[in-house]
């Protein structure tokens, strides 16, 4: 019987895993073909879906990043860009110093990644150890607290290759007369925008977000996800039982950072790296991305960041008021998603009728043709 029990979970686990990779994989292929149409048949209007798909990538990477720590941990952080951040810098910083002694951009870019996950995850292993004890609000102050410090960090450090290497300044510009100017090469300057190498594509970005995916279901179906679920549930009964409760939050918080890290090094490499896009804003809209898609569900998660980030530019004609229709869709999702009203629970069961009757149907089509 357990066995069975066992397999069950299994199966449905590897269902899952199926499904949300698929979707993520499905909506790239779809955008796609989209494109290759609207090109063929002459239709303008795709270079702006094309330019979405790369950031949609790295919010998807960040929100089920941040999914893990508050949907499945159930720890409220905001300081999810000062991971991100970290990432974006060390790996860009990376890629600016090997240019030359790396000249293929797929395998600099793919150490820069492992880098800045790195540097992330190590950020996280020693911010966590002395704030996890803490819950609650004071654990979401204390995260926001941390993401700022971060970007006032990054803005004040200036630094400069030449030919007598690295020269590193903190606060206070480098002195130009130090410098050779013949060779120098600009990395960091101080509050102005880093130029990292643009070499992330569609396909890159896509097939990270999937790994993404893939990896955090292990993660959630595995011994630890279970742990980390059971401190969410009750933190007491957990402990009860001999979960070691700061160990499995300090795990949780390191995959967080680790991923968030490596969303930070894409977002480098086809973005501009500015120290004021990772700020406490972005952190709340990638919650607001993991609140409204569920907490604890990977595919809402998927389907929200999608839907939400596309938003605003569908807006777009309105013009100053497509902020105002932004805010109003959010706080209908929000109402759909977690009101307790009649109403809202028989629409709810109502949708979800439809789709059990429709995957019942196909199901059934699918029986009769292997019968046939």
């Amino acid at each position: 019987m357990k066995q069975k029990v066992k397999q069950l979970r299994l199966r449905k686990a590897t269902k899952n895993k199926l499904i949300d990779s698929g979707l993520v994989a499905g909506f790239y292929l779809i955008v796609m073909l989209i494109l290759t149409l609207m090109q063929a048949f002459g239709i303008s209007g795709g270079y702006q879906l094309r330019g979405m798909l790369m950031p949609i990538g790295a919010y998807l990477i960040f929100a089920l990043s941040l999914n893990l720590t508050v949907g499945v941990l159930g720890e409220l952080s905001l300081g999810h860009a000062g991971f991100i951040c970290i990432g974006a810098y060390t790996g860009g910083i990376f890629s600016i110093l090997t240019e030359s002694t790396i000249p293929i951009g797929w395998l600099r870019l793919l150490i820069a990644l492992i880098v800045g996950g790195l540097s992330a995850a190590l950020a996280g292993l020693l911010i966590g150890i002395p704030i996890l004890r803490l819950r609650g609000d004071y654990l979401a102050i204390v995260t926001l607290a941390f993401g700022e410090i971060i970007r006032k960090v990054v803005q004040s450090f200036y630094i400069v290759q030449d030919v007598n290497g690295l020269h590193v300044s903190f606060t206070k510009p480098i002195d130009a007369s130090t410098i050779d100017q013949a060779t120098q090469k600009v990395i960091l300057n101080g509050p102005m925008a880093m130029q990292v190498p643009q070499n992330a594509t569609i396909l890159l970005v896509a097939i990270l977000a999937v790994l993404t995916v893939i990896v955090l279901h292990h993660v959630i179906d595995s011994r630890q996800g279970r742990a980390f679920m059971a401190v969410r549930d009750n933190l007491i009964a957990a402990e009860s039982i001999g979960i070691n409760v700061t160990k499995y939050k300090l795990i949780a918080f390191v995959i967080s950072a680790l991923f968030a890290g490596i969303g930070g090094v894409l977002f480098a490499h086809f973005n501009t790296v500015d120290p004021t896009k990772f700020d406490y804003n972005m952190s709340i809209m990638i919650l607001v991305f993991v609140v409204l898609g569920g907490l604890g569900n990977l595919r809402g998660t998927i389907i929200a960041t999608i839907f939400l980030y596309m938003l605003p530019e569908w807006f777009r004609p309105f013009s100053k008021y497509r902020m105002l229709f932004y805010a109003i869709v959010l706080i209908v999702m929000m109402i759909l998603t977690n009101s307790d009203s009649p109403w809202v629970i028989k629409l709810k069961e109502t949708v979800k009728g439809w789709f059990r009757r429709k995957g019942k149907t196909l199901a059934e089509d699918a029986h009769e043709e292997e019968a046939d």
